[in-house]
């Protein structure tokens, strides 16, 4: 698992319209071929008349899967030059289908290749991008009498707080870079003079907004 990864927010779609011809960038995660396919067949059957659904997708740790498709657009005019959007973001595990409907006024090879690259870099602005972040997930247990001082010290030290559980003593679960592991325990025994208990959660991914 990577420790920290560029991909989109969210799914989400943005129109231009470049010389009467509309181009909808629809943009989505794609974490298998398979999903990327299915996002890009979805979109085919939403605009089953428009003149092109071109597409384009790059997944895996080390962008193993890279896939462009014109969609009858003169070759390298248009999938080839959405996935270099991709590539240039830094993106992983997104995938990008751009839809044309013809206007009537013909753009040449260039013009396309600029009008493809244009429309997915868009349709990425629209939705954002994050930077996701492996995380460990650190657990403490504390007596109710701990909560205040330790609730501000966390926040005061920038960690972010998961979640907080109320049972016979109070259970607060605290994302931690995997890194830092050591040194938040022993910040905690500290702060608590020894009255937490400090433990590995499970691994997984922190989102943070990049744009």
């Amino acid at each position: 698992m990577l420790p920290r990864y560029l991909t989109v927010k969210t799914a989400g779609s943005h129109e231009i319209i470049i010389q009467k011809s509309r181009f909808i960038a629809h943009v989505n995660r794609a974490e298998t071929e398979e999903d990327a396919q299915a996002f890009i067949q979805s979109i085919k059957k939403e605009h089953w008349n428009a003149t092109h659904n071109c597409s384009a997708y790059l997944i895996g740790e080390n962008d193993l899967i890279q896939k462009a498709n014109d969609d009858g657009e003169p070759s390298g005019t248009a999938g080839i030059p959405m996935l270099e959007v991709l590539k240039k973001r830094g993106l992983k595990d997104t995938v990008v289908v751009v839809t044309r409907y013809f206007g009537g006024i013909k753009l040449g090879a260039g013009g396309l290749i600029r009008a493809y690259g244009r429309a997915a870099s868009e349709g990425i602005d629209a939705v954002g991008i994050v930077e996701r972040r492996l995380m460990n997930v650190m657990k403490i247990g504390i007596d109710y009498t701990w909560l205040g001082k330790l609730e501000n010290e966390l926040r005061n030290q920038k960690f972010l707080v998961k979640n907080i559980h109320y049972s016979d003593q109070v259970e607060i679960d605290v994302y931690v870079e995997s890194e830092g592991t050591g040194q938040f325990s022993d910040l905690i025994t500290e702060l608590t003079n020894g009255q937490a208990d400090v433990s590995d959660g499970p691994q997984e991914y922190l989102e943070v907004d990049v744009n």
